[in-house]
């Protein structure tokens, strides 16, 4: 029976694997049911979207005014573009009409609205498109039919994922495989104690909790009660992606922050390989600089890796390296323990800085921006090769249909590279924001505006159209 549910598991990742692909139907793909586009948040999108080198420029912006700031990235499905805002207030909006259809309020939302206990977190779209999974500040999960903005309660939705909401923060992206939901926790600014990184697996049609990873006491195997069931706190798994899929194995991929680091039951600044129903830790990779990383506040985890071809991948840091991991060997010798070490190449992040953003990987390239800078890498054999480099700061960068989409979080505006010569293509008018990352859908980029730390309950949806 194990057997078969992984392979089961394996061929609906490589459903989706080939769905990302984008050169399936001649008109611009409708769907865009996740952060990252796929299980392997990828970043790459559709093939054909309508949008290309030659009319890019020509895009209109039309606005929609949201309840709540949507620091993050929007989903779209059925005609329907869903986002998040910071206290957990969903939006569908029609992009065709730039009119909202729905918007469902989580219950308890006066008692934190305007606080600083907020969500970044991306919702995510079912298989079949009946619904929507979204996160909300008190630490639960809700199902919401995607037509409708209607919640499912039952026995287990809304579901809960961590014993203390006021400490631990759902600020990354869902994701989904078949039946299983995976969430990942970390903490908020400041770091206030306690909380730690978890991993919770939920069954997506029950909402009851499948499994529980830990980073930090990891020989237990439940939601942990930060105050009292682990004597150490952080260790917070809160990059953009949150879990990884890796669709050649099943598993699942994270990277926590700072944090007590054994090799045995702590598991603070490593890339972390689990089972695809996020039972069993499978590999580890630990920097050798671990506990400067912990002691500088350098989170290893900001972001999580980025799946390459040839089993590798891309690790980022707050410590301005990018770091090629062999996922076959994550420390280079194999399975999960105190060894530290193992990358293939390490190099330089684009202008020296910190990578709080999913990268994105298109084909052989890969595309990375920070706070200083974005920057074009390709892979050339088991090397990553520096290709070209521009000084304007970015949030996660997105290809679809041949462009390659970077907002600029600082001075705004969303920038259109061609992606592997970086020419500048075009620069859509957008005001500032923070993690927000657009999408392109049905012939239209989608981007939500602003910072869920200005702590408002009003907010931007950008919508970029051809001019009919």
């Amino acid at each position: 029976m194990a057997r078969n549910r992984r392979a089961l598991a394996l061929a609906g990742l490589a459903a989706l694997a080939l769905a990302a692909g984008g050169a399936g139907g001649a008109g611009p793909s409708t769907t865009w049911d996740r952060f990252g586009y796929d299980a392997a948040r990828r970043n790459a999108g559709p093939a054909v979207t309508g949008i290309t080198a030659a009319n890019v420029a020509r895009l209109v912006r039309r606005q929609v005014s949201l309840p709540g700031v949507a620091d993050s990235s929007p989903v779209a499905a059925e005609g329907l573009v869903v986002v998040t805002t910071a206290y957990g207030k969903t939006v569908a909006v029609d992009p065709a009409t730039a009119r909202i259809r729905w918007v469902f309020t989580p219950s308890g939302y006066s008692s934190w609205a305007r606080s600083y206990q907020i969500t970044n977190s991306s919702p995510i779209v079912s298989a079949d498109h009946a619904f929507v999974y979204t996160a909300s500040p008190d630490g639960r999960i809700h199902k919401l039919a995607l037509k409708t903005g209607k919640e499912v309660r039952s026995a287990g939705w809304p579901a809960t994922v961590t014993q203390l909401p006021s400490r631990e923060k759902l600020g990354t992206a869902l994701n989904l495989n078949g039946s299983l939901l995976y969430v990942t926790t970390g903490g908020y600014i400041g770091d206030a104690p306690p909380y730690q990184g978890h991993v919770v697996v939920l069954d997506a049609r029950t909402g009851r909790v499948s499994s529980v990873w830990n980073s930090l006491c990891s020989d237990v195997h439940r939601l942990l009660d930060p105050a009292g069931d682990c004597p150490e706190s952080r260790s917070a798994i809160w990059a953009r992606s949150g879990a990884v899929l890796d669709p050649a194995t099943g598993n699942v991929l994270v990277t926590t922050g700072n944090g007590a680091f054994d090799g045995k039951r702590y598991w603070g600044d490593s890339v972390l390989a689990l089972s695809g129903d996020g039972r069993t830790l499978l590999q580890s990779y630990t920097p050798t600089n671990e506990a400067d990383l912990d002691s500088s506040d350098a989170d290893l985890g900001s972001t999580a890796p980025a799946i390459l071809p040839g089993s590798l991948a891309l690790q980022g840091g707050k410590d301005a390296k990018l770091r090629l991991l062999d996922l076959r060997r994550l420390n280079g010798h194999g399975g999960a323990g105190p060894i530290k070490g193992g990358e293939l190449q390490t190099l330089p992040t684009p202008g020296g800085g910190d990578v709080f953003t999913a990268p994105a990987v298109w084909g052989s390239w890969v595309f990375v921006a920070d706070g200083s800078a974005t920057a074009a890498y390709r892979l050339v054999g088991r090397r990553l090769r520096h290709a070209w480099e521009h000084g304007t700061a970015g949030t996660s960068p997105v290809v679809a249909g041949g462009l390659l989409y970077v907002y600029d979080l600082d001075r705004g505006g969303l920038n259109v590279y061609a992606p592997t010569t970086g020419k500048l293509l075009a620069t859509l008018p957008a005001g500032s924001g923070h993690w927000n990352s657009p999408i392109v859908v049905a012939g239209r980029v989608i981007l939500p505006e602003g910072s869920a730390n200005d702590r408002t309950e009003s907010g931007v949806l950008d919508i970029y159209s051809l001019p009919r």
